[in-house]
């Protein structure tokens, strides 16, 4: 064997190593995960939405959540919009079955983050925006890096 051969085989064997190690690490973090959320602590979950074509599908993504989850006491959701998104939730251009949707989130604890940045590029106030929205003053994507460290599962449908 020459030297190449060698160090290629002492890189893969490393290589096979450092991910069967990364691999059980992870499946121990999602199986830690799913056991507190079965030993009665609630799974924490952001949705990220900007694509206005997506709006009805991560709606409808977090009303089968809540749905498959047994109710909204039984999880902890956030949705964050930013970009073209939100225009959909302008309180005067929102069709009356996604206010009726957004409604229902809020009376259920979904936290309605619109982005700080957006707003003022699309020129609305909070009061402009469907009832239950806050603004996430910092920005979208800041705020879903909070959330991220504040354990909170990303979704991006």
């Amino acid at each position: 064997m020459n030297r190449r051969n060698i160090l290629w085989t002492v890189v893969s064997t490393l290589g096979t190593a450092l991910g069967t190690a990364l691999g059980a690490a992870l499946g121990a973090s999602s199986a830690k995960a799913a056991t507190e959320a079965g030993a009665g602590n609630k799974l924490k979950v952001v949705y990220h939405l900007s694509e206005a074509e997506k709006v009805n599908f991560v709606l409808g993504n977090i009303q089968n959540h809540i749905d498959g989850v047994g109710g909204p006491e039984h999880v902890t959701l956030a949705l964050v919009i930013h970009g073209p998104a939100l225009k959909a939730f302008h309180a005067g251009q929102a069709n009356p079955d996604l206010s009726k949707r957004i409604g229902e989130f809020s009376k259920d604890g979904v936290e309605l983050a619109a982005c700080g940045n957006t707003m003022k590029a699309q020129n609305v106030s909070l009061k402009e925006l469907l009832p239950g929205f806050v603004s996430a003053e910092k920005g979208g994507v800041v705020r879903l890096a909070e959330l991220q460290s504040q354990g909170y599962l990303y979704l991006r449908p």
